[in-house]
């Protein structure tokens, strides 16, 4: 299992926009071959941050969603920072 996590940074008066625009990015992630979860949403605390979380049963399945896309403008707006990793899990477990 691949998860990805981070946050991203925006402008705060483009937060609502930059969601907006990746909103079909989401839908088709969802719909991916081995996607398990894919979220980006607005932090309750920062208006700036926006929280990004995925979940892929495999690494192949990411790869192959990250090139199915369109590599042209979103229309979202920039990001001024990110910070998001990539995570291998071997096991998983109840909480």
């Amino acid at each position: 299992m691949i998860i990805i996590a981070g946050s991203l940074r925006v402008d705060p008066a483009d937060r609502d926009r930059y969601l907006a625009a990746v909103g079909p990015i989401t839908a088709q992630a969802r719909q991916a071959r081995g996607c398990l979860d894919f979220v980006q949403a607005a932090d309750p605390l920062e208006p700036d941050r926006i929280v990004i979380f995925e979940r892929w049963e495999s690494a192949e399945d990411l790869e192959w969603f990250r090139g199915s896309g369109d590599p042209g403008d979103d229309g979202a707006p920039p990001v001024v920072s990110a910070d998001v990793r990539r995570y291998g899990i071997s096991s998983v477990g109840d909480p």
